[in-house]
């Protein structure tokens, strides 16, 4: 019995002494700090971000031109009539129809309203003071959803799609426009990142809102949420309860304030989607564009960026596939198909419609600005793993110049683009 204590020789085993122990410990903290090195990289943090976005928001606001017919005649008239008892009214806000809801301009009537009684301001002030309310609500989503990619793709693709999403085009216009299509782009990106980070709930209620109280078809970028939480998740029960809930606080509400207005019980949403989808004559009636149109005006408003997002998914599988057989300690891309595919649902269905304007883009303008920075971060990814030596470093070191390179190009044909909007339009 005793023998098991000692070793062939009979000596017992020697003990670790204090200062091995320490030496030991040393080392493993020494480990743990080199990989923590790795792993990760430096990005503004959210208050950082939040603020720039919304010194850029705010320059939209002031500086944009209402670049649709439909911003003017569909939302700034029937607000004006409704603060001041004056304003035409189109053929969607006729009762025969009642493709509009009320509920979606009341949204921006009331903190006009008391901007007005508080400050007894003019109509111009008031436009502008609308503009800006937008420009902060935008940049607030933005920075919510700059947080929500930080924490599933890295920090390095978030302070890239920061950059992006700063100096863009599309943005500039799409940011602080009086239109559903602009209220689904902020409440997309409030929904994209609370699903990354695991907020179901609400996830769910905010594609309900961008849906109902926005523009019903950008419910197409909640199927990926959808199949994520009821097939590959199996939360059943928790999104058929956040679904009625949202109809409760949503949709019950809206529906009470068009039927005031249009006399009659009204569901704006569907009328809409019925109108559009399920009628004879379709949008068509309005004119129809080649299949470059997206492409050209993607190019415009985003230049090398659209290009970059648009290739973002299959380079991105290539490159996993690839390093995950050449390098065993390659981490690939979490659920990469599950988080870039609204962009993709999108383009499948918008691009193929005959019927297109620049504004129908606008829900996925922020999603391209995200597969860009995937794509990029794809590249130096492959750069590193295949190209370098010092695997222990992290992947954007040896490649930094790429991403600034692009990050001027990108930055400095944005801003001359969007100079060129508004002198050229104002």
């Amino acid at each position: 019995m005793a023998g098991g204590s000692r070793n062939r020789a009979g000596k017992p085993p020697p003990r670790l002494r204090p200062h091995h122990v320490e030496k030991q410990s040393h080392a493993s903290e020494r480990r743990e700090e080199e990989v923590v090195t790795v792993q990760s990289c430096w990005a503004p943090s959210f208050h950082t971000a939040f603020k720039v976005l919304l010194s850029a928001r705010f320059c939209a606001a002031l500086l944009s031109n209402i670049s649709d017919c439909d911003e003017t005649y569909n939302y700034w008239e029937p607000t004006h009539y409704l603060m001041y008892g004056k304003g035409f009214q189109t053929w969607e806000y006729s009762p025969a129809y009642g493709l509009r809801s009320y509920a979606y301009v009341w949204l921006h009537i009331l903190p006009a309203l008391f901007h007005s009684r508080l400050l007894k301001a003019n109509k111009v002030l008031i436009f502008y003071f609308i503009r800006c309310v937008l420009g902060f609500f935008c940049a607030l989503a933005e920075a919510y959803f700059y947080k929500g990619i930080c924490k599933k793709f890295g920090a390095h693709v978030g302070r890239m799609t920061l950059c992006f999403l700063l100096f863009s085009t599309g943005m500039f216009i799409s940011a602080t426009a009086f239109l559903p299509s602009s209220f689904s782009m902020i409440w997309t990106m409030v929904a994209m990142a609370a699903w990354w980070t695991h907020y179901d709930g609400v996830a769910i209620f905010s594609i309900a809102v961008s849906t109902i109280v926005g523009w019903p078809f950008a419910g197409a970028l909640g199927i990926p949420i959808a199949v994520d939480l009821v097939l590959r998740r199996q939360r059943v029960a928790l999104f058929c309860q956040w679904v009625i809930i949202s109809l409760c606080l949503v949709l019950v509400p809206l529906v009470m304030v068009d039927t005031m207005h249009y006399g009659k019980l009204v569901i704006a949403p569907l009328n809409i989607v019925l109108y559009n989808v399920f009628s004879d004559h379709g949008p068509d009636i309005y004119g129809v564009e080649p299949w470059t149109f997206y492409f050209l005006n993607g190019f415009l408003n985003f230049n090398i960026v659209f290009l970059m997002g648009l290739v973002a998914m299959p380079l991105g599988l290539f490159v996993d596939n690839m390093l995950k057989q050449r390098s065993p300690g390659y981490v690939p891309t979490h659920q990469l198909l599950y988080t870039l595919s609204p962009l993709y649902i999108w383009v499948l269905i918008f691009f193929t419609r005959p019927h297109k304007e620049e504004r129908f883009l606008f829900p996925v303008y922020p999603l391209i600005c995200l597969c860009a920075a995937v794509t990029l971060a794809s590249f130096q990814k492959l750069y590193h793993f295949t190209l370098t030596e010092r695997k222990r470093q992290h992947y954007t070191i040896a490649s930094n110049w790429v991403a600034i390179g692009i990050s001027v190009l990108y930055g400095l044909l944005c801003v001359s683009r969007s100079v060129a909007l508004f002198q050229g339009e104002s």
